[in-house]
């Protein structure tokens, strides 16, 4: 498979959302990235469900929706509702993650978990058989535009080979500080997506930034 472009509308213009929708329609990306933040899980808040609504009737690619938030089984169904086909939940935030997991998949749409910086790889030994993707944050959540975390590769490396050990049909996507230096350190230590938000919306060609990270 080659890898996917996942564009962050964190990073987006919200004065001119529209636009940039249509760019990222028109462009080589393949998701649209929402990270939804409710300001307790996550020291910010971002968006909810009248946006990521008014975005899945604009958008022309599938929603890939990132939940930083507390007791995120409260809101599966209606982010599912809202036009979401990925659905990612934090490790850190389930108490009931087999549950969780198999809620999203219930509900018709793809499962993530997501993995903060100081959460090592082992602790999913008992669900990677059961998600569609693993979310390896190299940023501390919250906030676009923070530096790579270096420690994130040998990570990623290490996800890969759970992932090839169990079988699991898992795609690998990080999300935090990527950008054309390190997109291609992330491919080859396994990543199979790549979230960037500041790298293509702060450029004066966005399309531009995607397509190179896209043909990488």
């Amino acid at each position: 498979m080659n890898h996917l472009i996942a564009p962050s509308l964190l990073s987006a213009d919200f004065l001119n959302l529209e636009m940039d929708i249509e760019m990222v329609n028109a462009s080589a990306a393949d998701w649209f990235h929402l990270d939804v933040m409710d300001g307790m899980f996550v020291p910010n808040i971002s968006f909810g469900f009248p946006v990521i609504e008014k975005i899945a009737k604009k958008a022309r690619k599938p929603l890939d929706v990132h939940l930083m938030i507390v007791d995120p089984d409260r809101y599966i169904g209606r982010f599912k509702k809202a036009g979401s086909y990925f659905i990612s939940v934090h490790y850190e935030a389930c108490n009931h993650l087999h549950r969780t997991v198999h809620e999203i998949r219930n509900l018709g749409a793809k499962a993530g978990v997501v993995l903060n910086p100081h959460t090592p790889v082992h602790l999913l030994d008992d669900i990677i058989r059961d998600v569609d993707m693993i979310l390896i944050m190299s940023v501390n959540p919250g906030f676009g535009g923070q530096k790579f975390i270096e420690h994130s590769i040998p990570k990623i490396e290490q996800l890969k080979a759970l992932i090839k050990e169990t079988k699991s049909p898992a795609l690998i996507e990080v999300d935090g500080g990527v950008d054309l230096e390190n997109a291609p350190r992330l491919l080859k230590a396994g990543a199979d997506v790549l979230v960037a938000g500041n790298t293509i919306f702060s450029a004066s060609d966005p399309a531009g930034i995607i397509l190179q990270l896209k043909n990488i």
